[in-house]
Formats: C-alpha cells, sequence, structure tokens
C-alpha cells in the first residue's frame, strides 16, 4: 500500500508539471498558431497511442465501440477542449494571469472529491486548504498589478477562457476517475492510450473546419521541414512529455490516490506554471511570489501527511476505486 500510495503521488506531481506546459506554448511557437500546435502534437500523441495499443498483449478486448466512443469524449474533454482554453487563455490574459485562475481547480476538485467520496473529516482538510488558498493567493498576486498586465491583450476574451478550461478539467477529472472505476480489468496504459488516439482523431477531424476559418498558418508558411521544423520539434517534444506523459501520469495517480488528494497535488500545476511564467518574462521571482510558491508546497506536503496517516497507514485502502 506504501508502494502504491508514493507512486500515485509522484504521477501526480509530474502529471502537474506536463500540464502546466500549456501556458508556455503561445511563447515558443513563432508565427504560427496554437492551432498550428495543437494539431501536430495530438497527431504525434496519437501516433503513440496507437503504438502503445498494438504493442500491448490481449488488447483487442478492450477495444471495444463503447470504451472507444468513452475516451473519445473524454479526449474532446480533457486534452483538445482544455489545451485550446488555457493557450487562449494564455495569449488574451498573459502567461500569468492564465494559471492564476487555473488554481481555481484543486479547490474545487478538493470539495467535490471530498463530498462524494468521504475521504476525510472537513476538519481535517481545513489546514491544508487554508495554506493552498493563502499560497494561490501570494503567487498570483502580482498577475493583476501593471507589471502583469502589461502581456494582456483582452482580459474579457482571456479570463471567460481561463473559466472555461477550469470547469473542463474538473470534468474530466471527475469523469476520467469514474471511467477507471468502471474498467478495473483494463490496464492504465491502454486507457491511456485510447484517450490519445481519441485526441489525435478529433484533431483531425478539426482540421479541415478550421483551415477554412484560416485558424492554421501551416497552409500559408508550408508544410516543409524548412518553414516548419521548429514547430514540429516543439510539437512532438511537448506531445511525448505533456500529452503522453501527462495523460499516463494522470491515469496512474487517479487509480491510486483519492480525488481530495489528487486535487490537492495538481495545485503544483500552477506554482509549475507561474514559474514558466516567470522564464518567459526572463524576470526573478518577487519575494511575495517566493513566499507563496513555499506556502502551496507545504499545503501540498501537509495534504499528503494527512492522508497517508488517515486512509494509508491506518491500512485503509485506497478511495480512488469508488
Amino acid at each position: 500500500m506504501d508502494r502504491l500510495f508514493y507512486v500515485g503521488v509522484s504521477a501526480a506531481l509530474f502529471a502537474a508539471f506536463a500540464f502546466s506546459l500549456n501556458f508556455v506554448v503561445p511563447f515558443i511557437i513563432g508565427d504560427y498558431s496554437t492551432f498550428d500546435f495543437a494539431l501536430i502534437r495530438h497527431l504525434v500523441s496519437g501516433l503513440v497511442g496507437l503504438y502503445i495499443l498494438f504493442s500491448e498483449k490481449r488488447v483487442m478486448r478492450h477495444l471495444t465501440l463503447r470504451n472507444g466512443l468513452q475516451a473519445i469524449w473524454l479526449a474532446f474533454i480533457g486534452y483538445v477542449g482544455y489545451f485550446l482554453t488555457v493557450t487562449g487563455a494564455a495569449v488574451f490574459a498573459g502567461p500569468v494571469i492564465a494559471p492564476a485562475f487555473l488554481g481555481l481547480v484543486p479547490i474545487l476538485l478538493m470539495v467535490i472529491g471530498n463530498q462524494r467520496q468521504g475521504s476525510l473529516p472537513w476538519q481535517s482538510l481545513m489546514v491544508p486548504l487554508a495554506l493552498v488558498l493563502v499560497g494561490l493567493v501570494l503567487v498570483n498576486g502580482t498577475a493583476f498589478t501593471t507589471e502583469g498586465l502589461n502581456s494582456v491583450k483582452s482580459l474579457w476574451v482571456g479570463v471567460p477562457l481561463a473559466l472555461a478550461a477550469v470547469g473542463l478539467w474538473v470534468w474530466f477529472a471527475l469523469a476520467n476517475q469514474a471511467a477507471l472505476a468502471a474498467r478495473p480489468e483494463m490496464p492504465s496504459g491502454v486507457w491511456s492510450a485510447l484517450i490519445l488516439v481519441g485526441g489525435g482523431v478529433l484533431m483531425l477531424a478539426f482540421y479541415p473546419i478550421g483551415a477554412a476559418m484560416d485558424l492554421f498558418q501551416l497552409p500559408a508558411f508550408g508544410f516543409g521541414w524548412s518553414a516548419a521544423g521548429n514547430l514540429y520539434v516543439w510539437s512532438a517534444s511537448f506531445a511525448l512529455l505533456a500529452t503522453v506523459g501527462g495523460v499516463w501520469a494522470w491515469n496512474i495517480a487517479s487509480r491510486s490516490l483519492p480525488v481530495a488528494l489528487a486535487a490537492q497535488l495538481i495545485v503544483s500545476e500552477t506554482a509549475f506554471g507561474v514559474i514558466g511564467g516567470l522564464v518567459v518574462h526572463a524576470r526573478w521571482p518577487t519575494p511575495i511570489e517566493v513566499a507563496g510558491v513555499t506556502v502551496l508546497i507545504a499545503g501540498v506536503v501537509l495534504s499528503v501527511r494527512i492522508f497517508y496517516d488517515r486512509q494509508f497507514a491506518s491500512g485503509k485502502t485506497s478511495f480512488a476505486h469508488e
């Protein structure tokens, strides 16, 4: 049980780091649009998913129409939809304000998850939750200052996109865990591969529509390596690390941990995202931001300690499968 717990914690932290990379995408792709990046990224991750499916033994019994449709739907909610909304939020609201709003995700997940699963008494969660809230306020306190607003194009567009990303991620996290719990016999790698393939199919199907709406720059700039090589390298790299790695790690965490603990751990995405924003702006964090990250980490560490003591060290089974 100890090993399962620590594997779940490590997987959740890696997933948080992988997903936080979405915040810097608009600032590394040059003149190409986020739609170009999403197309290549999800096609590459879809091909990786196909490879996993065909390399797994006895996988055919899991390739049912119901499983396929469910995986495509979850890919639409949690990967294609989430990616487009969060990168759009980063474009219009800036790389610091966008992760500030995504800080709502772990709070909502923790409340909903603990309400559903009853993992811990509410009084046990008050201190770590308070630390997370204080940390989020401190970390994101500079987002709405004059310096933080310099990179903002339109809050009227960016904030709704950030809130949409919050809703999609919460929806995905709960729906994906329910889908995994309903399929205890299916390996996490197979389920991850199905979602990856679903994301690739969705982006491929969207391409003609997006091209007609001039959302893609690839037709204008050219698909050749000399023109789009940089886009291909970044897209493939993010596909392997952020998409494939993130999907795989999150599914492991979803099967190993209660929703409330996974939610507390995913708050690390905000810290990683803010750090990425600081790198984009080429500046050092302020003392307040350092204090915020420290308090965030303290909240996460305390959450892990409380859940381990109350749910795992006591010999109780994980609530992730309920």
